[in-house]
């Protein structure tokens, strides 16, 4: 058994994630679940090794010893390109390979709500894609750029760790930076995008304030902004992003917020009925009454909007999921466990 094997396995099955640690076989993970390799021996210290090197170049090598760790693309022949995490465990090396689908799919391909095609119509704001690890956010941007690159004649800039999606230029032109080979610092690469004249700006994740702090600007002063965060519900993100900033600087902040965010979407990736798995989507766009509450620090009340801007595109989490209960596409209990909101929840699912 070689890593290439086990990639070949994985692609074969459909699945999105390949784990290499050592004193387990190599696991899987379909449609969510993690699985064994079939037959897999229990991995040594040894055949850990053997198994990660191959991916890696000298420099990368040097790297993880010194480091102890390093995110990277890879593509495999044409089969596939892979996000690798490679870390250190207990002393002992080991990896979380995720399979980046070959194909940018559409926003009907992947299920999304017609809605996230407003994203791409856009030509300046911040726009923000929320959501845990491994719930689809860097697909949904991939779409969300795609679509801008096929109708639109702009100059996009991504900044990424690792580069994910690999766009080739249609209508647009496109720049994909990735961290430790093309920049060393996300705030730094986001300052410098301004001067490489961009319409259109991905940053992979915004990780600390000062990242926050240029993305804003750049969405300040004329460009289109998106960007992913690990948070929960629209309005927890708008409280996370001016949380991080000290409090001197918040009032500040939400004044820059409320002038340029353009909508958040949150989305978890849910297991179907039917096999596979779906997206259930919270849309969030920012009208009058959102940016009003983002200025006057009252976030705990834009949920309250949501609920009666139905007509205007949003909707919450707990609707989305009921939807998607009411069409036969999801259970009653993988909705109750994923709702931001179990009392909504439960109201709203008691008649199905």
């Amino acid at each position: 058994m070689n890593i290439f094997d086990l990639l070949d396995q994985l692609i074969q099955l459909k699945g999105s994630d390949l784990h290499i640690v050592e004193g387990s076989a190599p696991y899987f993970r379909v449609d969510g679940e993690l699985v064994p390799v079939e037959n897999g021996p229990v991995l040594t210290v040894d055949s850990t090794r053997t198994l990660i090197e191959p991916l890696l170049n000298e420099e990368q090598k040097e790297y993880v010893e010194v480091n102890k760790e390093l995110d990277l693309g890879y593509q495999y022949q044409e089969k596939g390109r892979f996000r690798i995490n490679v870390y250190h465990t207990r002393g002992m090396l080991a990896a979380a390979l995720r399979l980046v689908p070959a194909e940018i799919l559409t926003v009907e391909e992947l299920n999304l709500p017609q809605e996230v095609h407003r994203f791409a119509q856009h030509k300046q704001g911040f726009i923000l894609v929320t959501g845990p690890t491994g719930e689809g956010k860097s697909t949904t941007l991939a779409s969300v750029i795609s679509e801008i690159n096929k109708t639109r004649a702009e100059h996009i800039l991504t900044i990424e760790d690792p580069i994910e999606y690999v766009h080739k230029p249609i209508k647009s032109i496109v720049s994909q930076r990735e961290m430790n080979q093309d920049t060393k610092d996300w705030s730094v690469a986001l300052r410098s995008a301004l001067r490489a004249d961009p319409d259109v700006v991905m940053v992979g994740e915004m990780r600390d304030y000062e990242t926050i702090a240029a993305a804003i600007t750049v969405a300040e002063t004329g460009h289109l902004v998106f960007a992913t965060l690990h948070t929960g519900s629209a309005s927890q993100t708008m409280d996370r992003i001016i949380d991080v900033f000290p409090a001197e600087q918040q009032g500040q902040i939400r004044q820059q917020l409320a002038s340029t965010i353009i909508a958040v979407a949150s989305q978890r990736l849910l297991p179907r009925l039917s096999g596979g798995r779906i997206p259930a989507v919270e849309l969030m766009f920012a009208n009058d009454a959102v940016r009003n509450l983002i200025r006057e620090g009252k976030t705990y009340q834009i949920d309250n909007v949501m609920q009666t801007s139905g007509s205007q595109g949003m909707i919450l989490m707990e609707n989305s999921l009921a939807r998607l209960v009411q069409q036969g596409q999801i259970s009653k209990e993988i909705a109750v466990r994923q709702a931001f909101r179990p009392n909504e929840m439960a109201r709203l699912i008691g008649n199905y």
